[in-house]
């Protein structure tokens, strides 16, 4: 779909400020609190210092929705570090912000306040952020402070409108499309070149090719610019050479561009056509920069030419949190904004209003070991909340039991009144989610992958959205919506006609995540209505096309499976941190000092995601009853109790205030072997099947067929959907296996002692050839 360019069609002078030159670098330095005898002693630099006593966060102040109100109603509720902020509208600004002090408060209410008080033209200002969300956060918190005109956009967002505005004027034609699937094509390419690519291979190559484009590197010169970085290429570099330079032939013979031509070509229009920007500088005058340690050199480079010669910028950005460094990204352009711009006012947040200081105190801990340029400038974080429960350490027998073990903890948190949509699961790679999935699945928790489809893409959302939008056009002559008044129950209805129930299904997979899908259009339009009293079926089509266009989905219920890098940006009030080992964090093919200390930083990016309760833990060995070879994260030396500074060998991990959890009733002594042909299994869903998945299987498919319709049952019964029950590999396992006692039910991985109290007497029954009881197992 095009994308208009509105906001050049009447470009005007905003009448911005200009920055007066040769001005003082003034930095906030607040005093600094009490020590509390916790914080480590750490060296000072620009970035450190104390803050004054703590202050209230409140949410955002009322009466300032609207443009008509007092400029400095938007000042209200902020703390001294997030005022000086707001009000410095001059010249260039760098905001050093640690995880959770408030930054995007601090940057929206300070495009506000210059709106606000006339010093700022909505029109002229240029909000850039790096997710879709991250600017749909901030485009919904200009609105409500009445600044609804300034544009935010991620970069690639803000370059493509650009690109297709200028290129008939500046090449000519229509514009390239863009690439939909870049993996597919750099698999073509892979074939035309005879290099033969596993799914792995494939998806790191990409990655080497997004990584080149992102610092400038043309194929001929990457296996050089790979070797001096220090990548570790999937192949030889002179085959990914070969590679990349195919993929860009088979681009250009289809007219096609990606997501990194939209820079690449964008820089190149604006320094080669100075008219072109000129007027692009004519429009935008005002810049504000978020997470700017995660700019890539091609970045700063658009950055630099829609500033041309001018100064008023604001950047905000942590150092500590510096995790992309694989896509091109550095730091050093944070760090060396003093002496880009030495008059530049530079102020540090470190009021951390997110996380209890226990969880402030891991943080800090974790990055006072830390060393390399970034740590020297790290910001050591002040907690403003209540005391909180201590992080927990758990050490796992092996991954399944770390698995199960958190899956109960997430249980027992929700039984508590934790939402299970503010519980997530953290881990370091996507192949650590299957056994996680398994255990929430058994255990009977709601979860949601982070990073699978996005939300605006799935078939079941297309068709919600065309519904929603003819119902909107047709207004008052839809009959479904006679005598619906209210927004909330107008989406139900209209939903409602697309087979949607206000009842989640009693099945699992691709059916329960459909109905989790158009439950989140639901429950947003039920809070779009909460913001917006009096909103109608039209406003709220309008704002879910916009949601849309910017990929700002809504949330899905249930807990988060996500990778650390996912999870950049979010927050919840429990976090599991899992699967914390050497050689899985830090990663083995983390081999420098530079890759290592990205790996900690890593780490402290998923500690600070926990409001208030956090988890640790890690296994011994990957499967049961394998050797205990493994240690627990050379990152938690001297921070888990019980840990000195030195490694500790295998097996002694705990130590005091650690808990082991208990050996899992199904463990084996030995490995767990295919019982077809007898290979160590160990992945989650071989294990619980007792083989491997392409062994023939001697499965009774009738006793399969008759378990599913109980479950179906059991599902409908309870309100749960039917992974609750017993997941399909549970079953398959069951109709395998045909157990004739509780004994031997109880072994087969999924069931459990509390599924066989709730379950074990129906199952058996079934298994014998009788009917089941009936009964739920609500009372057991």
């Amino acid at each position: 779909m095009g994308l208009g360019w509105s906001e050049y069609s009447n470009v005007r002078d905003p009448g911005a400020i200009p920055a007066p030159a040769g001005r003082p670098v003034r930095q906030v330095r607040p005093r600094r609190p009490p020590v509390d005898g916790r914080s480590r002693p750490h060296r000072r630099t620009w970035q450190h210092g104390g803050v004054t006593a703590a202050t209230p966060f409140p949410s955002f102040p009322s009466g300032t929705g609207g443009s008509d109100g007092p400029a400095d109603a938007v000042l209200q509720g902020l703390d001294p570090e997030q005022r000086e902020v707001a009000t410095t509208l001059r010249g260039p600004v760098c905001v050093l912000a640690g995880a959770g002090t408030g930054k995007t408060r601090a940057i929206t209410h300070r495009i506000a306040y210059g709106v606000r008080s006339g010093q700022l033209a909505p029109a002229s200002v240029l909000a850039v952020t790096f997710t879709n969300r991250a600017a749909g956060e901030m485009r919904g918190r200009l609105r409500a402070l009445g600044a609804g005109g300034v544009q935010a956009r991620t970069f690639h967002s803000a370059a493509l409108r650009q690109l297709q505005y200028f290129w008939p004027r500046a090449i000519g034609g229509e514009p390239p499309r863009l690439v939909e699937r870049k993996v597919q094509l750099v698999a073509e390419a892979g074939a035309r070149c005879g290099i033969r690519l596993d799914r792995g291979e494939l998806r790191d190559a990409t990655g080497e090719i997004e990584w080149a484009k992102a610092t400038q590197t043309v194929p001929a010169d990457y296996p050089a610019a790979a070797r001096k970085a220090g990548r570790e290429a999937p192949r030889d570099p002179a085959e990914i050479a070969q590679l990349y330079g195919m993929y860009e032939q088979l681009k250009r013979d289809r007219v096609l561009i990606d997501f990194e031509d939209v820079l690449l070509l964008t820089v190149g229009i604006l320094q080669d056509r100075h008219d072109i920007a000129e007027q692009v500088r004519s429009q935008y005058q005002h810049f504000v920069v978020d997470e700017y340690q995660d700019v890539s050199p091609l970045q700063q480079r658009l950055l630099e030419l829609w500033l041309g010669d001018r100064d008023s910028l604001c950047v905000v950005g942590d150092a500590g949190q510096t995790i992309y460094s694989f896509t091109g990204a550095t730091p050093d352009h944070l760090l060396d904004f003093r002496r880009r711009y030495p008059h530049a006012t530079v102020v540090r947040l470190v009021r951390d209003y997110r996380s209890t200081p226990q969880v402030v105190h891991l943080a800090n801990g974790l990055l006072a070991q830390a060393s390399g340029r970034a740590a020297d400038h790290r910001l050591e974080l002040v907690s403003q909340r209540e005391p909180g429960p201590d992080p927990v350490y758990a050490e796992y027998a092996d991954e399944p039991a770390e698995a199960e073990g958190t899956a109960a903890r997430i249980r027992d948190l929700i039984a508590a009144g934790v939402p299970a949509g503010e519980i997530a699961v953290l881990f370091r790679i996507n192949a650590q989610s299957e056994v996680y999935e398994q255990a929430l699945a058994d255990a009977g928790v709601p979860y949601r992958l982070r990073g699978a489809e996005r939300f605006f893409e799935r078939a079941e959302v297309q068709r919600a959205l065309l519904a929603l939008r003819g119902a909107a056009r047709s207004a008052g002559n839809d009959p479904l919506l006679d005598d619906v008044v209210e927004l909330g129950a107008q989406v139900r209805a209209v939903l409602g006609s697309t087979g949607w129930s206000p009842e989640p299904p009693a099945g699992s997979g691709a059916v329960r995540e459909q109905w989790e899908s158009l439950a989140a259009l639901v429950r947003l339009a039920e809070d779009f209505a909460r913001a917006r009293p009096g909103a109608t079926l039209a406003d709220l089509a309008v704002e879910l096309e916009e949601r849309r266009a910017a990929q700002h989905a809504p949330t899905v219920q249930g807990v988060t499976l996500a990778s650390l890098h996912a999870a950049k940006g979010l927050e919840w009030d429990a976090v599991f941190l899992v699967g914390l080992t050497d050689g899985m964090l830090p990663i083995t093919y983390a081999k420098t000092d530079e890759q290592v200390e990205e790996e900690r930083r890593l780490l402290y990016v998923g500690v600070t995601r926990a409001r208030h309760h956090l988890t640790l833990s890690w296994a011994l060995s990957r499967s049961p009853g394998g050797r205990p070879s493994r240690v627990p994260s050379r990152f938690l030396n001297g921070l888990r109790p019980g840990s000195g500074g030195r490694a500790s060998r295998p097996g002694s991990g705990g130590g005091a205030g650690v808990e082991r959890g208990p050996a899992r009733g199904r463990a084996r002594r030995g490995p767990v072997r295919c019982r077809v042909c007898g290979r160590t299994l160990t992945e989650a869903g071989e294990m619980k099947l007792m083989r491997c998945e392409d062994c023939p299987s001697d499965m009774d498919e009738g006793l399969y067929e008759r378990l599913r319709a109980w479950r179906g049952i059991q599902a409908g019964r309870q309100g749960l959907p039917a992974y609750c029950v017993f997941t399909d590999k549970t079953l398959m396992a069951i109709a395998e296996a045909a157990p004739g006692e509780a004994g031997e039910l109880a072994v087969i991985p999924g069931v459990g002692g509390r599924k066989l109290d709730r379950y074990g007497a129906d199952v058996l029954a079934i298994c014998a050839g009788r009917e089941p009881a009936g009964g739920d197992g609500a009372d057991a």
